[in-house]
């Protein structure tokens, strides 16, 4: 049964009592039903961070349901046995959550914190938010999950309940709004289990009070939504107006030989690591025939793969690039590949029969 707030012509969030009352009743509810993931059966820093980082621009059900948590727990358990990795490795462990800076973040943080602080990460926030890649979110989130500390964090999920909450007409995504979303949040957490507040709230924007259909006749807190109150839920929160994806064409080859397939290492140091199918000129690929076609997206950019047969004459000596030959009925064996080209490959596998 949620706890009425204190009656008062201001927000109720803005008042000691008001607060407390709506830490209490989103508490409850929290130890009633969370959900189990395996990195909140944890207060090891190390794990909450590859979690936190796993969770960036990727949806927790993708973590969970193919295993990327576990298994890269199993490869590197530590701070130390992550920071030695080889980076074909780290990227492989990796493979299928894009924006591979965050596993080279990763590894760079757990350099860090071997070399500074002897492969123990103390709970000094200067020190968490000077690693390679933490900013504020996922130092308060090791701040609080791992170290009980009063520590803010806002996401995609707290920022709209708090919107929600307070029926905010200034954009979430905005540099005000954020800056009032962070505000918000820190004069919500309690100094008693941080981690757990944070936790419930973030919780309560996946479960609950979601972008879309909220629920909120089963929402514990209620009460204190002004929002709800006034009858305008769907109107928040609010969003500065996005720009259009720009359109992108990329042609590439399939080179196929005995049952192997040419790839080439990735250009620049973003996708550093990584491989992919050699790319042609869109010019040169007009008279190939085309194999299959693939839409992606990346950052602000809508990409269609377009895949072709190689030219007759071709010879696998790709320039500004090195390349090998890669058994294409072995997938396990194959080098750590960009989304877009695994599906790719996987797809030129099933049509050449060798899966």
């Amino acid at each position: 049964m949620e706890e009425a707030p204190p009656q008062t012509t201001v927000h109720p969030l803005e008042s000691p009592e008001g607060r407390g009352a709506f830490r209490r009743a989103l508490a409850d509810w929290f130890r009633a039903g969370a959900r189990d993931y395996p990195w909140r059966r944890t207060r090891d820093p190390y794990a909450i961070l590859v979690s936190e980082a796993m969770l960036q621009q990727t949806r927790i059900a993708t973590v969970l349901e193919k295993g990327y948590f576990e298994r890269w727990m199993r490869a590197f358990p530590d701070w130390a046995s992550l920071a030695a990795a080889a980076e074909e490795d780290l990227l492989k462990a990796w493979e299928g959550l894009g924006y591979y800076n965050r596993a080279r973040n990763l590894q760079r943080a757990a350099a860090e914190v071997c070399r500074r602080f002897d492969g123990s990460l103390p709970d000094d926030p200067d020190s968490i938010r000077s690693l390679p890649g933490v900013g504020p979110y996922t130092a308060g989130a090791l701040l609080s999950l791992a170290f009980d500390r009063p520590a803010a964090l806002v996401d995609g999920n707290v920022s709209r309940v708090l919107s929600r909450l307070h029926a905010c007409s200034v954009p979430v995504d905005s540099p005000a709004g954020i800056r009032l979303a962070w505000s918000r949040a820190e004069s919500l957490v309690p100094e008693s289990a941080p981690g757990l507040h944070n936790s419930a709230l973030m919780e309560l924007g996946q479960r609950v009070c979601r972008p879309s259909r909220p629920d909120c006749d089963a929402c514990p807190v209620a009460a204190f939504c002004r929002a709800r109150a006034l009858g305008e839920v769907d109107r928040y929160p609010a969003k500065m107006k996005k720009k259009q994806p720009t359109r992108r064409t990329e042609t590439v080859i399939a080179a196929l030989r005995h049952g192997r397939i040419w790839l080439v290492q990735e250009k620049g140091s973003r996708r550093r690591g990584l491989w992919r199918l050699p790319e042609i000129p869109a010019e040169e690929a007009g008279d190939l025939p085309e194999m299959l076609r693939l839409e992606y997206a990346i950052t602000r950019y809508r990409v269609s793969l377009r895949v072709h047969e190689p030219p007759g004459n071709w010879l696998p000596i790709p320039t500004g690039a090195s390349g090998a030959w890669h058994d294409l009925s072995a997938p396990d064996s194959w080098p750590p590949l960009g989304s877009p080209y695994k599906k790719a490959l996987l797809k030129i596998a099933e049509m050449a029969g060798e899966t």
